[in-house]
């Protein structure tokens, strides 16, 4: 299971470098344009990733950012965005390769910012959500991409495994 994770991390690492770079060459208008995401704009979406994964990986080790709500706009513009992006992607990527089977089984306590009733479980199905959740918001991001008008993006996750993932196939 951990090398499962490790796995995860290193996709998540790839997916998001693409799609930033995709994100490059966009105006501060297509940036911040309503595309009808639940967040809104591709800003606004990839803003929320950054925030969720700080809050997750605070509650996993207990160190980093603290995030107060799920929108919370704590960057200037892409550019601070895509920097905070990358040290993340670093920071998760490391964590996953410290993962334990035994951690993973044990039970895990925090508390949502959405709801101040802590929540116990294992470990294993947060880490599990942790990376489902971006990957739902990165399909998020890739529609809001396609609706810009920008080329498709190809970020499955056997994309990945048969270019820059070789090591797990």
């Amino acid at each position: 299971m951990t090398e499962h994770y490790r796995m995860f991390a290193a996709y998540n690492a790839w997916a998001n470098g693409l799609l930033y770079t995709a994100a490059e060459g966009l105006s501060d208008g297509e940036l911040h344009a309503d595309k009808g995401a639940f967040f809104g704009s591709l800003f606004a979406t990839l803003t929320h990733l950054v925030v969720t994964d700080r809050l997750w990986m605070h509650r996993f080790t207990g160190e980093g950012p603290v995030h107060r709500t799920l929108d919370e706009k704590p960057f200037a513009d892409f550019a601070a965005l895509s920097i905070a992006r990358q040290a993340e992607d670093e920071r998760i990527v490391r964590w996953a390769d410290t993962l334990t089977p035994e951690q993973l089984s044990q039970t895990f306590t925090y508390t949502p910012v959405t709801n101040p009733t802590p929540i116990t479980h294992k470990l294993a199905p947060a880490v599990a959500h942790f990376f489902n959740h971006q990957t739902h918001h990165r399909g998020q991001c890739h529609s809001t991409l396609t609706a810009l008008g920008k080329p498709s993006l190809s970020l499955d996750l056997i994309y990945f495994l048969r270019s820059d993932g070789k090591e797990w196939l």
